[in-house]
């Protein structure tokens, strides 16, 4: 049998009176909120604080680096170099032009100086490709006391570095735990609840719990990330029988939709933790997953998301169609599958601000525990997010057209560029269509000036 000395035995009490006051803190100011979905207003007093700070370190970042007569380093905005667009045939005529006199009569042959202008496009596409700068972290103007976010920081001053080392203290220290605390709670609790109300019989009260026990769980695993989101015109929120589409930026794009509203996910059934999460949550709610074999049969794929929609008393479908994460600078091609199979869409435009922390996960760079820690260790996660007016396909249009109408609407929105690319060539070859497409620009502007010449 073991004696606690009396120092021993008042550690012991510091130590439960502490764990005490830090779970009466969580379940007041946290947990509870998060049932009734309300806010104290906390988060957005320490984004204000944290701007506060962010503008003062920038400044006297930029003065240091004046006075050592060093240039900053300045991003372009959304990482694009302006350009005025000009037709393949305008550009041919230009480098003609400019080549030799011969070409001012605007001679409809072939010219060898025709091929210098696939030369220069393919260089500029290397120099500035398009696809590329779209999977890396956006770089930002003002610096936010994490390094890994800005070019400038090697220009700090002593105060700066004692802020940066302070900060560091605070977000792995603190921030970190209570995220990991927070993280685990909603998880465990999402797990636990939806496995009770799978057992509970089809009705109104299971529907009614089941919608309760997610929205609870995804806004606390919300605060576990520190998130401070806008949601705007939500009198759009999808309805049952619908599809929710939306640009992809991150995984938690589904917790960050799913804390305002009640959706039926769609993905490939996993392993591990995830598997125990989607087991317990298709129990109490209708979600549509699919076998690892099954997710490459595109008509079964659109024959059971087809079934889901056309029950119009199951929730709307939640899905990214752009198939992979973007780094919330542009919104890339959407996939047709689901525009194809009839349902009302219901367009949602996210846009994060890098400026508390990056929410892009490039997925080729860093797995799923680092992207996570990476979160977990920055300042807070900031979005916006927009409901559209929902838009259905119209008659005299394809699922391509439709999907490219919604990913305009979606792109205009959110401030983000609109961009024709496949997001899949981050991991692909370009495909042959693409050069096939410039190569029947090139003939028909030869053939269509030799058929005009012919006329005349």
């Amino acid at each position: 049998m073991f004696l606690l000395l009396p120092f021993d035995s008042l550690i012991v009490n510091l130590l439960g009176i502490s764990l005490t006051v830090l779970f009466t803190l969580l379940l007041v100011f946290i947990i509870v909120p998060a049932i009734f979905g309300v806010s104290f207003g906390i988060r957005k007093l320490y984004m204000k604080t944290l701007l506060k700070i962010f503008a003062w370190a920038t400044l006297r970042m930029e003065r240091g680096a004046k006075e050592k007569n060093h240039q900053l380093y300045k991003p372009y905005t959304n990482g694009i170099i302006a350009k005025d667009p000009t037709s393949l045939e305008e550009e041919i005529k230009e480098i003609r032009r400019s080549g030799s006199s011969k070409a001012l009569d605007n001679t409809p042959e072939f010219e060898l100086s025709d091929i210098f202008y696939f030369c220069r496009k393919g260089m500029e596409t290397i120099m500035d490709d398009e696809v590329t700068k779209r999977f890396s972290a956006e770089e930002l103007e003002s610096w936010n006391l994490l390094s890994r976010t800005n070019y400038n920081f090697q220009y700090i001053s002593l105060r700066l570095t004692v802020l940066w080392g302070l900060g560091v203290l605070i977000r792995y220290c603190f921030l970190l735990p209570l995220r990991i605390a927070l993280a685990f709670t909603g998880i465990s609790l999402l797990v636990i609840g939806t496995t009770v109300v799978g057992y509970l019989p089809n009705g109104r009260f299971k529907e009614f719990l089941s919608k309760h026990v997610h929205l609870m769980c995804y806004r606390i695993c919300v605060r576990a990330l520190t998130a401070i989101i806008t949601y705007h015109d939500r009198e759009n929120r999808p309805r049952n029988g619908g599809i929710c589409v939306a640009n992809h930026t991150s995984p938690i794009d589904v917790i960050i939709l799913a804390s305002d509203g009640y959706y039926a996910m769609v993905g490939q059934v996993h392993g591990g933790l995830m598997g125990v999460i989607q087991r317990a949550m298709v129990k109490a709610c209708p979600h549509v997953w699919f076998e690892r074999s099954e997710v490459k049969d595109r008509h079964l794929v659109a024959k059971r998301l087809t079934e889901h929609v056309q029950d119009k008393s199951k929730l709307p479908i939640l899905i990214f169609p752009e198939g992979t994460c973007i780094n919330n600078t542009s919104v890339m091609m959407f996939k047709k599958g689901s525009f194809e199979i009839g349902a009302t869409v219901y367009p949602v435009a996210i846009k994060y601000d890098p400026q508390f922390g990056d929410a892009f996960w490039n997925s080729s760079k860093y797995g799923m525990v680092t992207y996570l820690l990476r979160m977990m260790t920055s300042w807070a996660i900031v979005c916006s997010v927009w409901y559209l007016p929902p838009m259905t396909r119209e008659t005299d249009e394809d699922a391509v057209q439709f999907a490219n109408r919604v990913k305009s609407a979606i792109a205009r929105q959110g401030g983000l560029v609109d961009l024709l690319w496949d997001g899949g060539l981050k991991r692909e070859k370009v495909k042959d269509t693409f050069k096939e497409e410039q190569q029947k620009l090139y003939s028909k502007m030869i053939v269509g000036n030799h058929e005009d010449r012919s006329r005349s």
